[in-house]
């Protein structure tokens, strides 16, 4: 006689957030506008805005862009903002800073339009594994969201969990 399999795990009733499953797709592309320094240590203001005018900004059409400098130079603020203006039309998204705070802004904007609700008193696992680059802002941020409406709060895989909080009882 053969007893039945019982899938403990999906009849847990743990609900499994993956955060891998916000990771926006598109192209990142990192703009260094040290290219745009007179010998790498100050902007030029006429020959930046020229620059500015001519350049083919259609070539970032789709994609995610952090703007920065490599360099220790003197680059003013509107720098940036000109830029921004410039990407703005053609870009997903344009941010300030590297690859790391690029997609610290991405993780932080999926996370903003997380529905609570779907989270109340339940007992989830915020999934610890994943093929794409999942930030650790983004775990400190989904924890964040999710502990003032959850009972309870795992990280891992549902099969192996680390406990991080249990709502009091009360």
């Amino acid at each position: 006689m053969s007893e039945e399999i019982v899938n403990r795990v999906a009849n847990s009733g743990l609900i499994t957030f993956n955060l891998e499953d916000l990771f926006p797709e598109g192209e990142r592309v990192l703009y260094d506008i040290k290219d745009n320094l007179w010998q790498e240590i100050a902007l030029k203001e006429k020959d930046f805005r020229e620059f500015v005018k001519e350049h083919d900004w259609s070539q970032y059409q789709d994609k995610y862009v952090a703007i920065y400098c490599s360099v220790d130079a003197i680059v003013p603020t509107w720098a940036y903002m000109l830029l921004t203006i410039k990407l703005a039309p053609f870009a997903k998204k344009v941010v300030f800073g590297g690859l790391n705070e690029l997609e610290n802004v991405l993780f932080d904007e999926a996370l903003s339009k997380v529905n609570t609700d779907d989270y109340i008193d339940a007992r989830v696992v915020i999934k610890g594994c994943s093929g794409k680059a999942v930030p650790a802002s983004a775990y400190v941020r989904i924890t964040e969201i999710l502990q003032p409406v959850a009972k309870i709060l795992m990280y891992g895989e549902p099969c192996s969990t680390v406990p991080l909080y249990k709502k009091p009882r009360g």
